[in-house]
């Protein structure tokens, strides 16, 4: 379970003046660390407007506590791939989006840029 986060570095820019065309966000995840059930996650979060107006960057470490199975699965999946588990992906990125929506919002309209704000997918289950 993600228990917290820290932002180790925020920053951002504003090229142009001209009307936003779009925005596209990136996560990246740059490091795990695990030490027994304490799991850290370092990532990248990049919010690029679109026709080169502006970007919001933040790096920043998501700090979990998980279960001695899960956190092995974790380090050995990040040490042989790179990677992280699927089936731990959607809650490591809906944390760094909600993290960097938040938090780029104050950026952002300091620049002058819209929101970094995507909305989350809704799905509804069928009744049986």
């Amino acid at each position: 379970m993600i228990v917290g986060e820290r932002i180790l570095n925020i920053s951002g820019k504003r090229e142009k003046r001209e009307q936003i065309q779009g925005l596209s966000i990136n996560i990246s995840i740059e490091k795990v660390d695990v030490k027994g059930e304490d799991v850290e996650i370092e990532y990248l979060y990049t919010a690029n407007y679109e026709k080169d107006v502006g970007q919001l960057q933040i790096r920043g470490v998501l700090i979990a506590k998980e279960e001695k199975k899960l956190a092995k699965e974790l380090d050995e999946e990040w040490k042989k791939g790179k990677k992280i588990p699927e089936s731990y992906t959607p809650v490591t990125l809906s944390a760094i989006n909600y993290s960097g929506s938040a938090n780029g919002t104050l950026l952002a309209r300091v620049l002058g840029l819209t929101a970094p704000l995507i909305p989350p997918r809704i799905q509804i289950a069928k009744k049986e």
